[in-house]
């Protein structure tokens, strides 16, 4: 937590680990960061939703962060890599161990434009309880969260909280909103904000981000 390449705007939350493992490289522009989450068993249109959103943000120049899980976490990662933007992926496991080993390939390539990141010993194993940590590297290191989807019982959900404890903005989508009970009362705290678009996620960040991110539609 002491090394000038800790990640800053982790280093502003309250829970913050107090070392991280890295393979590849943090950059500065990564607190220019907003996580994407959401259910390993997704949609198809949640899918789509989050491929659309990491796209955009990812070409606006904003590190699309998530957490290597199937589902949106993944649709979230191939989307930035896909627009040629920068996406850090989370473990919930050390960073010697790719887990799901079905993103294997994915975690290979995220290596050309971002990292993984671990607060886990190298060798470290998935456990029920580590996951659950995992959501407050994921949470601290971004700006904001999204929610695509998730139900009451989904370590997205987890994120959403630990993301308004940060002081984060969260961002719930509101096809979530009009159909989870969690998401409905979270949706009314202080820092929550219902969204329809990747424009109104991108309206939030302009009043966050210096520069002010622009959304060019062409």
């Amino acid at each position: 937590m002491l090394d000038s390449d800790y990640p800053i705007n982790l280093r502003e939350v309250y829970n913050r680990p107090p070392f991280l493992f890295v393979r590849g490289r943090l950059r500065a522009e990564d607190s220019r960061a907003l996580a994407v989450v959401g259910t390993r068993s997704a949609s198809e249109d949640g899918l789509a939703l989050a491929r659309q959103l990491a796209s955009d943000l990812a070409r606006q120049g904003v590190t699309v962060l998530s957490g290597m899980a199937l589902g949106i976490d993944t649709a979230a990662h191939e989307a930035a890599l896909q627009a040629g933007g920068r996406t850090l992926a989370v473990f919930g496991t050390g960073i010697n161990r790719i887990y799901p080993r079905a993103n294997k390939d994915l975690a290979a390539r995220i290596l050309q434009n971002g990292a993984h990141v671990s607060q886990f010993w190298p060798d470290a194993p998935p456990t029920k309880f580590s996951f659950p940590m995992r959501n407050v590297v994921s949470s601290g290191m971004a700006l904001g969260t999204v929610v695509v989807e998730a139900n009451g019982t989904s370590g997205a959900r987890m994120q959403a909280r630990l993301c308004l404890e940060h002081g984060k903005r969260l961002f719930l989508l509101r096809p979530l909103v009009m159909h989870e009970d969690w998401a409905q009362r979270y949706a009314e705290r202080p820092g929550a904000t219902v969204v329809d678009s990747v424009d109104d996620v991108i309206g939030i960040l302009d009043q966050l981000l210096d520069p002010p991110v622009k959304l060019s539609l062409c």
